[in-house]
């Protein structure tokens, strides 16, 4: 089991954001990346529906060998995983927004989070921005349609822009020192995001932490693979495979998958 893959899926190519992390911290892992981008965004999904394609890659990534699973999905961790944890025997490493290191390090006492409406409203998120937010004020946004322009594969497009300007300003009126980014397409985002934003506001994703418990988890279970060859990736979709080929650079190759 050491030498087989680790899986990663996402609702598109926002989980390509994780993958870089974990790829920069397990060079020697081999890894099968599957973008789910025909269903995307799962965050206008319901909750039975991100559960059924959740369970859909999960069995696709199992069919492929894969030692453990990283659901790159916010949406897809907060309203399956714990599904998904109860119905396989593989490990299983998840994503949800990083709200408390922001309400722990915030000296405005107001943090932003943007993120799908499947997240912002899963239980899941609910409670983790109880356990940390007392005192706090939590300024909450839908990134509605970002997923889609980023899928798109045009990331400085005007509409693009403009919708991300308007959905910053509550935050930036509301004096945020922290934005915590709650869906992994949105690390693309990231130079409109230091353009749009006072300098002083710091953004948080999750890719470092989701790398570092991938480690934590594959030493737990000894699955880290022994060998130092050079790690083998795969990258699979059921959309456009030159958006994705884009993203990722001239080096790596994307295959169409029908699933």
């Amino acid at each position: 089991m050491n030498v087989q893959p680790i899986g990663i899926f996402d609702s598109g190519v926002g989980g390509i954001s994780i993958w870089r992390e974990i790829h920069l911290l397990l060079p020697n892992e081999h890894t099968i990346y599957l973008a789910d981008s025909k269903n995307a965004p799962y965050g206008n999904r319901s909750k039975s529906e991100i559960t059924e394609l959740s369970i859909k890659n999960t069995e696709l990534l199992i069919e492929k060998g894969c030692k453990l699973i990283v659901v790159a999905c916010n949406t897809a961790t907060t309203n399956a995983i714990k599904t998904l944890r109860e119905n396989y025997q593989i490990p299983f490493i998840g994503i949800e927004p990083a709200i408390k290191p922001a309400a722990l390090n915030t000296q405005t006492k107001a943090v932003g989070i943007l993120a799908t409406k499947g997240t912002l409203s899963s239980e899941l998120f609910h409670k983790t921005t109880d356990l940390y937010s007392s005192g706090i004020k939590v300024v909450e946004q839908v990134g509605e349609g970002l997923v889609e322009l980023i899928e798109s594969g045009d990331l400085n497009s005007k509409a693009l822009k403009t919708l991300l300007k308007n959905y910053l300003q509550p935050m930036i009126d509301s004096k945020i020192d922290y934005l915590v980014l709650g869906c992994t397409h949105y690390p693309f985002l990231m130079p409109l995001l230091l353009d749009i934003l006072p300098k002083h506001v710091k953004i948080i994703d999750s890719g470092e932490a989701v790398a570092r418990q991938t480690k934590a988890i594959l030493e737990k279970y000894n699955l880290l693979n022994p060998q130092k060859t050079i790690s083998k990736t795969q990258f699979y979709t059921n959309g456009n495979t030159e958006v994705m080929a884009i993203l990722l650079g001239e080096k790596f190759k994307v295959e169409y998958l029908t699933f």
